[in-house]
């Protein structure tokens, strides 16, 4: 059925947001280039990119609704309905899945009373499987608008919800500090981050990341290592494992769990695999 146009913002956000945009376009040599981050400064105002958002990129760059549309609908960073405070988004790509994002996203699930990209009765928490967030080496890996918390397992990142929900302190493994999906939006679009030091808290990735860069620069590498097995000894016949110090960009965050209780750890078995045909 057709829609009534969408309404208007009221007169005081429409003029805050015409200084922001004026801003953003100022960036660009052509003004259809700030289409993505005018679509992040309008989701930074309801939580999601709304019809009214739409219409104001729309007419803000001399672009048609459905030019708009189009965009807003291939990203997926842009929602199309109102989400919660917090978006707790679960890696179930290969690795990650594999590791224990399945059962993570599954456990999640049950827990919040909620299925893929639906919010909480509370409207803190919205819950999505996301693909890769090219964190491999740090499987499974959960994040909350779109900061980190690696190593996660259904126990953790239970604790991590329940946590979000009861407005308590939540630290990224590595990043800065958590704040409001609205104020990562407005970040995404090009503003700066006022929070004292959250600047200063880069992310890092992980020792196994960096190998092909550093191959790549030429560096020498320390002789081949042998991981340590989860429970931190050797195997018989191994020489003794290099224990990896993190970094302070490496941090490990009051919601990292305990890597031995991955999902996909042997000592927990998925049990019996059915013979063909059953």
């Amino acid at each position: 059925m057709p829609q009534l146009p969408a309404p208007a913002y009221p007169a005081d956000v429409r003029a805050r947001l015409d200084a922001d945009a004026k801003e953003v376009i100022a960036r660009y040599p052509g003004s259809r280039s700030a289409l993505l981050p005018l679509l992040h400064l309008v989701q930074s105002e309801e939580g999601y990119v709304s019809r009214t958002g739409m219409a104001f990129c729309a007419e803000t760059l001399d672009l048609t609704t459905a030019e708009v549309t189009a965009v807003a609908t291939f990203y997926s960073m842009y929602r199309r309905k109102p989400s919660g405070d917090y978006q707790v988004g679960v890696c179930t790509n290969t690795l990650c899945a594999v590791m224990g994002g399945d059962a993570i996203f599954d456990t999640l699930k049950e827990h919040l009373g909620v299925g893929n990209n639906e919010t909480t009765d509370d409207g803190k928490v919205t819950l999505e499987h996301i693909e890769c967030n090219a964190a491999c080496d740090f499987a499974p890996v959960v994040m909350v608008n779109w900061e980190f918390f690696d190593n996660q397992t259904p126990e953790s990142a239970t604790q991590l919800v329940d946590d979000l929900i009861a407005g308590r302190t939540v630290e990224p493994t590595r990043g800065a500090p958590l704040c409001s999906y609205k104020e990562t939006a407005r970040i995404l679009a090009g503003f700066p981050d006022e929070r004292p030091g959250a600047v200063e808290a880069t992310g890092g990735a992980g020792p196994a990341s960096l190998v092909g860069l550093r191959l790549a620069k030429g560096e020498a590498l320390p002789k081949a290592r042998v991981v340590s097995p989860r429970d931190g000894q050797p195997k018989d016949g191994q020489p003794d494992a290099q224990v990896h110090d993190p970094s302070p960009t490496e941090r490990l965050s009051s919601h990292d769990a305990p890597q031995q209780t991955s999902a996909s750890d042997p000592e927990h078995p998925a049990g019996p695999t059915a013979e063909e045909g059953e």
